[in-house]
């Protein structure tokens, strides 16, 4: 019916079979005036409602963006509208012209030419609507369109052509003409349509992102990658040529989608966990009525002091607590809400890459049935010539058009992947500013980088290929819808088989995710450890403690690589299984199919068919188990990250700021804990301080003092009252935290600069001599935790910022205890002090310094977290309460102070009383800032600085100002990360290989090689079987034949997996052995390198080095080393194979390998160096964090956390902009070879249908199946060469830090006696040092002699040599010249560590290790307990400990963090008690002691070292005036060397120095 009303409608015959059945083939007219018009106008007319929208929207027409492209487009429209137009005409004239002949012309020839004049007046308008468009440079659909329209018209054109020269002329001379012309002008449209259309203004952006200007062609091949490619491959890429990021790529876009959506999810889930708690509460209530002896309080409702008192329970109920505790800690937090708040706040992106996943994957079972065709094309020798090639044809558009929708949507799941990854990142920083003090408890620094980059990555991993999901089972089914119209019921034996293996693949995941969670316990607890090894690595060398830290690195390694082998172990089980699968799938079937009936026989389409069909149905079987075990890992990660991200933040409620309220601080009936769950450490508090006064808090250790200022910025749980703040805060911590960025970075701290405002606060911090030091003035790059300014410069930029900010209140945790009194002095009166920059503000100044109470407003005193007095300084001491017995404590110290008080100094007078001749060093060349900075650093963080003997002392200082401005060769302290360029050394792959043995490498290879001769075998076996079929055409199949075939075929199948069985599992071996030897290596000699490379480098590169790429080595290399042979096995197969079909296809080898090679080489080197970039811009994200998270308090209190976040998110878009470019690089070269690929089939094809007479059918089956496989092959094994080429960096960084060179071996054949030693003699003969070789000296020529049992003073301005001196006596640096005797010994002649041994040094910084108290103490175990309660009872730490409940065994906080400053330093006087050394080397560690804990220190000293030479680096000259000599030092010479009175008449550099300590010759005889 239908077909007759087109006929009538065309005026001639619709359709007619006979069209196709000759040699040249051709399409009825009629199809091509109907079907092929509506096709592409249908489209365009589907389409235009987009393009049109523009238009609706009201706006400015803007004129800008009219180009001549756009001019150009709109006047080919018009030309194709007159054509049209044409075309009516013609048919007017011929209906009702003068000469028409009386009929009619079909409808045909009226309807075409109006719907071709709409369309192009359609078209018109949505070229406009595009270019009002924002942004768009051209559309899809348009480009689409035209091309649809050209490929259609193509028909009509050789229809038209072919009858023109059948008939010698043109029939119909008008519409041939315009027929022609208008196909000119589609095809010059369709050319510009693929043209970008780039308006002026864009013209920059393009520049900076290629992306944005790039056409649709150009979008879906990836070429406007070309250019990085390019530039690439002529030179290694750097951060500079990076381009800029889309708009919805960067951080900032992504973290505030992904935070609405959170917000809103995680509000569900607290809703949900608190309905829980609610349940279980009353669950629990019902049983603590029933029987309360036994529940032991654990039902939520008791309170926690019942639980507190009646801990001391039986041992049993303990178990049954941690039980109980266990289960509470797994749910109680909100869960299940983080995956809806991706897939919501990516719902776009999701979308859009299923759908391209689902049109490829509907494509991939296109080909098969192209197969099939083309076998039987082959077979049926009557079947024309031209049905070949257009399966052939075919085949390559369907292959052409999976690769374009396969690279999309891998593009699309990568983008999503990178922006979970960045999403989660910024979630994190943000929860880390907002984080409450018991989730801080919870995770230490560590962990929480770990969230950061593991378990972020993870998810980015994992979305990666998430739609595999339901993508797997629908190519599943589909396979077995086709495979059943093949084999039909036979099929269900495979499948049985197929579904049998998965329950076995189940198992073998969840045991390794349970060794994978075992796992990363280990590497946690490694890193943790090799974390505080590399922070405290001064404390492990001077104390000789590597060895004991090593055993513990090695002993963690050691049980990780043990899990590790398991794991490999079951993943070779699982491969076995895959390899075997296919083979066994296929043998089963076909087994049953032939066996079932002897009617069945196997012929060539149906085999290759079916095993076209099974290698397809391969890959959603493989992947579906490794995604969900993926998932499954990633579970751990979601969970660690919903705990985190989930967790109660600091309640921003606690410190209120109420204008109304009259006083600047008022705290009514506080009390404040450090956790909701903990006791309170301030007892009922109330304050009030009015507006503009200072305010000292004072009290002794522990009484509380930081806690009061912690809950005054809001960092402790109130339980009880609250607290009030007028304005805003500065704050100044206890331990200064300086950035890493400039020193006037430190200062502003994101205020603008004002110059004038800047130079007050510099002079009034006494900082301005010290720039003039450092190299570039305020300009300076501080490295890491402030590693080149000394501790008392670090407390003064720390003060200045705080003077700087102009805040209204300002907290001052005891700033002035790190600096010496008199620069103390200078702060006090100068910032802090009644008449300093700071006057008109309100100052809480926490102090130990007693001299200063006497200049404050009012004094609280604090006594066991309690507020037992206030007032001013002359009522307290009226009171004679706890205050004035704090200050009997100190007389004799508070009379020094006096005098010295009296002695007010004058910075200009000081300067005159230098007399010239002490200028000497005038003339030595500037010092470069590496060797300055070391030496300030090994003044051990020194607090001495910028005191007044710093400020006068800079007249003869190393650096003149002038020739600083220079630049000096090594100025930058922290050098640039070295990033290896260019192709990684041949050598890299031969160390890997060397490291896993070379027996194991040769027959890892082997057995992979005889795999794939087995893989070949069996399908050349099962071809020749398929041949079978024409031989026994119409004859019974005889059985023995049948049993032959089939056991061969299982045998050849078996024989593979049990192969690849093999070499997976000595793989697993060899990559466990690599893997030992080379993190042992890397240890041994990080341990073994000097102190200067620590000096010279971020801890952070050095623990990446441990995580990243010992990561690397142990997970990511042996994967892809197993991959890359495989695969590169697989393709050469494929090429035998075809060759074998076809030998024709040789000849087309050679250009394919060419192409191939240099697609390879281009990709390689950029897309490696794309990775070294993204590993190298990821460490300033994670050392950024690190940062932030030391210095919280202080960010949270300048209310800086915005600036930070803004900071963070910088950072992570520096590290997208080579991450995007690297995903788009794997698709620029995915497409490229897939390309190649589908070449490969079409030629193999081609050739089959050239050579059909010649060829037997079951080779071209075999042939073409293979070529279908060669796509994807190819693809994996550039980008396996890619990725092991990108994995094997991490060997070459590895060894990179193996072969560092090392300090002076530990232990040498000249070992000294037992008990060297014996008396304590030191001397110096000429002794002289320098930091490095190329560097000025230190210590020029040091002689002198210490008389056993002597106490040595150690004085000098800042950097005149003094640390370098204990440097030297531990040979953390080495003589350049003349040596050191120890009791007649020369120290450098005996291993390091026979001479550490036997010194002892309580260093200014007090470092502990996570770890027990005991192993703080004696790392060897080589004490009794007696031993240590001795010392601890010496150190005056017995009763502290005792009260513990662990006792000895109480596990020290990450850096000590849970002893308070005083605690820690006695503990490393414990240390010291502890070696009963002969000789003991005090570098003035009072610094951060409050004066109590000072005189238990110096009274311990003076009585427990009485019997030893004691050398004392003195900051406050108090503490040396009785020692025998005093030893003056002068830009690295001794000046002066005797009893200090006799200094003191002397009048010289010791005299001065005294004077500005205010001693004079009467307050001095009081210590002699």
């Amino acid at each position: 019916m239908c077909a007759a009303a087109l006929d009538e409608y065309c005026g001639s015959v619709f359709w007619n079979a006979s069209y196709l059945g000759r040699d040249d083939p051709d399409l009825p007219i009629c199809v091509e005036q109907t079907i092929l018009v509506w096709i592409p106008l249908g489209f365009m007319w589907l389409c235009a409602p987009w393009n049109l929208m523009p238009l609706c929207r009201r706006s400015q027409v803007n004129k800008k963006n009219w180009t001549k492209l756009y001019f150009c487009k709109q006047l080919v429209v018009i030309l194709l509208f007159l054509t049209a137009i044409g075309g009516l005409t013609v048919t007017l004239v011929e209906d009702f012209g003068p000469n028409s002949s009386g009929e009619k012309s079909p409808a045909v020839y009226y309807t075409n030419p109006v719907l071709f004049a709409v369309t192009w007046i359609l078209l018109l308008l949505c070229q406009e609507g595009l270019r009002r468009k924002e942004r768009a440079v051209d559309s899809a659909s348009l480009f689409i369109f035209w091309l649809l329209l050209v490929l259609c018209d193509i028909f009509t054109f050789q229809t038209l052509l072919r009858e023109a020269l059948r008939l010698g002329e043109v029939r119909d001379i008008p519409r041939f003409s315009l027929f022609y012309i208008s196909f000119g002008l589609e095809v010059i449209a369709l050319i510009l349509s693929a043209v970008a259309d780039i308006p002026r203004d864009a013209k920059e952006l393009v520049k900076k992102n290629p992306e944005a200007g790039a056409a649709f062609l150009s979008r879906i091949t990836f070429n406007w990658f070309n250019s990085m490619a390019l530039k690439g491959y002529k030179k290694p890429l750097v951060q500079e040529d990076m381009w800029d990021l889309n708009e919805a790529d960067n951080t900032t876009y992504i973290s505030q989608r992904f935070n609405q959506h959170m917000m809103y999810e995680l509000g569900l889930a607290r809703i949900r966990l608190q309905k829980k708690l609610k349940n279980r509460l009353i669950k629990n209530q019902g049983k603590t009525v029933e029987d309360v002896p036994q529940s032991n309080g654990l039902g939520k409702g008791v309170s926690r002091d019942v639980l507190m008192m009646e801990e001391k329970g039986t041992k049993d109920d303990d178990k049954k607590k941690k039980k109980e505790k266990k289960k509470k800690e797994k749910t109680d937090y909100p869960n299940s809400w983080l995956v809806n708040t991706i897939s919501k706040t990516f719902k776009g992106i999701l979308i859009e890459s299923a759908f391209y996943k689902l049109v490829q994957d509907l494509l991939t079972f296109v080909s098969p049935q192209l197969l099939k065709l083309m076998i039987s094309f082959t077979q049926d020798k009557s079947s024309y010539v031209w049905e070949g090639y257009l399966y052939a044809v075919l085949l390559l558009v369907v292959a052409l058009l999976q690769s374009l929708t396969l690279q999309q949507y891998f593009q699309r799941c990568f983008v999503l992947g990178m922006k979970v990854r960045t999403a989660l990142m910024a979630a994190v920083y943000k929860k880390a500013l907002v984080m409450s003090n018991d989730n801080r408890k919870e995770s230490t620094v560590g962990e929480t980088v770990n969230l950061m980059s593991a378990d972020a990555q993870r998810f980015n991993d994992v979305t990666n290929f998430i739609h595999l999901l339901w993508s797997c089972p629908l190519q599943i089914v589909v396979s077995i819808v086709f495979l059943w119209m093949e084999l039909g019921p036979s099929t269900l034996a495979g499948l049985a088989v197929m579904v049998l293996l998965a329950p076995i693949n189940g198992l073998l995941a969840a045991k390794a995710r349970k060794i994978q969670v075992e796992n990363m316990k280990f590497k946690d607890k490694r890193l943790k450890i090799m974390n505080e090894m590399l922070n405290g690595i001064k404390i492990l060398k001077l104390f000789a403690w590597e060895p004991s830290f090593q055993t513990q690195v090695k002993d963690i390694r050691e049980k990780e690589l043990k899990v590790m082998k398991r794991f490999a172990y079951l993943t070779s089980v699982s491969t076995f299984i895959f390899t075997c699968a296919p083979a066994l799938v296929s043998l089963v079937t076909f087994a049953v199919f032939v066996g079932v009936s002897s009617e069945n026989i196997l012929t060539p389409e149906k085999a290759f068919t079916s095993i076209s069909l099974f290698n397809i149905l391969r890959f959603p079987l493989a992947m579906l188990p490794m995604l969900i075990a993926s998932i499954v890992q990633t579970t751990v990660s979601k969970k660690r990250l919903e705990k985190f991200l989930g967790g109660d933040d600091l309640d921003s409620d606690t410190v209120r700021h109420n204008p109304d309220v009259d006083s600047a601080v008022s705290i009514t009936k506080g009390s404040f804990a450090w956790g909701k769950d903990s006791e309170p450490v301030l007892k009922d508090v109330s304050l009030d301080i009015k507006p503009g006064r200072l305010v000292a808090v004072v009290g002794a250790v522990g009484s509380g003092k930081s806690s009061l200022v912690s809950a005054l910025l809001g960092e402790l749980h109130s339980t009880d009252g609250f607290i009030n703040i007028q304005g805003s805060l500065a704050f100044v911590p206890q331990q200064a935290w300086i950035q890493n960025a400039t020193l006037r970075d430190n200062i502003l701290f994101g205020s603008p600069y004002e110059d004038r405002r800047f130079q007050e606060v510099l002079e009034a911090c006494a900082l301005g001599p010290d720039l003039k030091l450092l190299s570039a003035g305020d300009m300076t790059e501080i490295g890491e935790k402030g590693i080149n300014l000394s501790g008392g410069q670090k407390q003064r930029v720390s003060l200045a910022r705080a003077a700087y900010s102009q805040a209204d209140v300002f907290l001052l945790d005891d700033p002035l205890s790190a600096v010496d009194s008199h620069v103390g002095k200078h702060l006090f009166d100068k910032v802090i002090g009644p008449n300093g920059l700071l006057k008109n503000k309100t100052r809480i100044l926490v102090t130990h310094g007693v001299s200063f109470l006497p200049y404050v407003d009012e004094v609280i005193v604090l006594v066991n977290g309690q507020v037992s007095e206030i007032g001013s300084y002359q009522s307290l001491r009226d009171n004679k309460g706890a205050f004035s017995e704090f200050l009997d404590t100190y007389a004799k110290d508070q009379s020094n102070q006096k005098s010295s008080e009296e002695d007010d100094f004058q910075v200009t007078e000081d300067l005159e009383v230098i007399p010239e001749s002490e200028d000497t060093q005038a003339d030595y060349p500037p010092e470069d800032a590496v060797s300055f900075t070391l030496r300030r650093e090994n003044s051990i963080r020194r607090s001495q600085r910028g005191n007044r003997s710093s400020v006068r002392s800079r007249k003869n200082s190393s650096l003149k100002p002038t020739e600083a401005v220079g630049e000096i060769k090594g100025q930058k302290l922290i050098e640039k990360e070295t990033m290896e360029t260019g192709q990684v050394k041949f050598s890299v792959f031969l160390q890997y290989l060397r490291a896993m043995g070379w027996g194991y490498a040769f027959w890892i290879f082997a057995l992979y090689f005889i795999q794939n001769v087995a893989f070949i075998g069996q399908n050349l076996w099962l071809s020749d079987w398929t041949n079978d079929a024409a031989e026994y055409m119409n004859q019974t199949y005889p059985g023995w034949k049948r049993d032959t075939r089939i056991g061969v075929f299982g045998a050849l199948g078996l024989a593979q997996g049990v192969f690849v069985f093999l070499g997976t599992l000595l793989l697993a071996n060899a990559s466990v052995n690599a893997s030992r030897i080379l993190h042992s290596r890397l240890l041994d000699n990080i341990l073994r390198v000097p102190m200067l490379f620590f000096d010279t480098t971020p801890i952070g590169r050095v623990v990446n080095r441990f995580a990243k790429d010992i990561f690397t080595v142990d997970e990511a290399i042996p994967q892809s080393f197993r991959s890359w042979i495989l695969c590169l096995l697989g393709v050469l197969g494929t090429l035998v194979v075809i060759c074998l079909a076809t030998p024709f296809f040789a000849i087309i080898i050679i250009p394919l390998a060419v192409v191939y090679f240099f697609v390879q080489r281009f990709y390689v080197a950029a897309s490696r160096q794309l990775r070294r970039l993204d590993s190298v811009s990821r460490s300033p994200i994670y050392s950024h964090f690190g940062e932030t998270v030391a210095g919280l308090s202080v960010i949270r209190a300048y209310n800086h956390q915005e600036r930070f976040l803004k900071h963070n998110e910088e950072t992570i878009d520096e590290n997208l902009k080579s991450v995007y470019p690297w995903i788009v690089s794997n698709r620029w070269v995915a497409i490229r070879l897939e390309f190649l690929g589908n070449l490969v089939v079409f030629f193999s094809a081609l050739f089959a249908v050239i050579s059909r007479d010649s060829i037997d059918s079951g080779l071209v089956g075999l042939s073409i199946s293979y070529a279908l496989n060669v796509t994807q092959t190819l693809n994996w094994l550039v980008r396996m060469t890619s990725e092991l080429e990108t994995n094997i960096v991490a060997v070459e960084r590895v060894s990179e830090y193996s072969k560092l060179e090392n300090e002076a071996p530990w232990v040498t054949q000249n070992r000294p006696s037992e008990n060297w030693p014996e008396e304590g003699r030191v001397q110096f003969e000429d002794y002289k040092v320098r930091y490095r070789p190329e560097l000025e000296l230190v210590l020029r020529g040091i002689s002198c002699n210490i008389a056993s049992k002597e106490k040595i003073g150690i004085v000098g301005r800042t950097g005149a040599g003094k640390s370098s001196l204990t440097n030297c006596l531990f040979r953390i640096i080495e003589a350049a010249d003349g040596r050191i005797l120890i009791d007649g010994l020369d120290i450098s002649t005996i291993g390091l560590h026979d001479l550490r041994n036997r010194l002892t040094i309580i260093p200014q910084d007090p470092v502990l290790f996570s770890g027990t108290l005991r192993m703080n103490l004696d790392p060897f175990d080589k004490f009794s307990d007696e031993d240590l309660w001795r010392v601890l009872e010496l150190s005056h730490l017995k009763d502290y400990v005792v009260g513990l409940k662990e006792g000895l065994q109480h596990e020290v906080a990450e850096g000590g963090e849970n002893l308070s400053v005083g605690q820690r330093q006695l503990l490393c006087l414990a240390r010291a008690l502890l070696r009963k050394s002969r000789i003991l080397i005090l570098d003035e560690a009072t610094a951060a002691v409050d004066l109590e804990t000072d005189n238990l220190i110096q009274n311990t000293i003076r009585k427990e070292f009485s019997h030893c030479t004691v050398l004392t680096i003195a900051h406050r000259l108090h503490s040396i005036m009785d020692s025998s000599r005093v030893m003056v030092l002068d830009a690295g010479q001794i000046v002066e060397f005797d009893t200090p009175s006799n200094l003191l008449e002397k009048r010289g550099h010791f005299y001065s120095m005294a004077k500005d300590a205010g001693i004079t010759q009467q307050t001095a005889s009081a210590f002699f």
